[in-house]
């Protein structure tokens, strides 16, 4: 009978393991409660401002939070469908140490987010003001004309 040798297993594989399972749950659970996606993205060094869409019975209101960014920056464009792309410069740049966080890394200078309008929406009658760090978005909503039929 041939005695085949198990290697057994070193503390330090075995602490391995846990941390990359640990790691695996952590990242899961990050993703559930961000709907699946970081709030940054250190590629494009850009952050993801807080967002607020009010409906009204004439128009939509979209707030964005922009605080520490240069007005003259701040750009707002109708992407294709009832889509808008807000971005903006910082007036300085923050890294994740500002924010207390020191086992990531990378540094941001600017805020970039997609918007997507829930309600058909007139785009070209958009209006915009920035003041005090919110940028406030209108859009007049845009009125189906329903056909009348008469009745007999």
């Amino acid at each position: 009978m041939v005695w085949e040798r198990r290697r057994r297993r070193d503390i330090f594989d075995i602490i391995d393991e846990y941390f990359e399972e640990m790691e695996r749950a952590s990242r899961e659970l990050f993703e559930s409660l961000l709907g699946g996606r970081p709030s940054w993205d250190v590629s494009e060094r850009c952050l993801e401002p807080l967002t607020n869409i009010h409906i009204t019975p004439d128009e939509v209101i979209v707030r964005v939070d922009l605080p520490m960014v240069k007005p003259e920056s701040i750009k707002v464009r109708a992407l294709g469908g009832n889509v808008l792309e807000v971005s903006a410069d910082m007036n300085r740049t923050i890294s994740f140490n500002d924010f207390g966080i020191t086992h990531r890394r990378g540094e941001f200078c600017g805020f970039k987010t997609k918007i997507r309008i829930p309600l058909p929406v007139d785009m070209e009658k958009m209006t915009t003001k920035f003041a005090r760090g919110f940028l406030e978005i209108r859009l007049p909503r845009k009125r189906r004309e329903g056909v009348r039929i008469p009745v007999e």
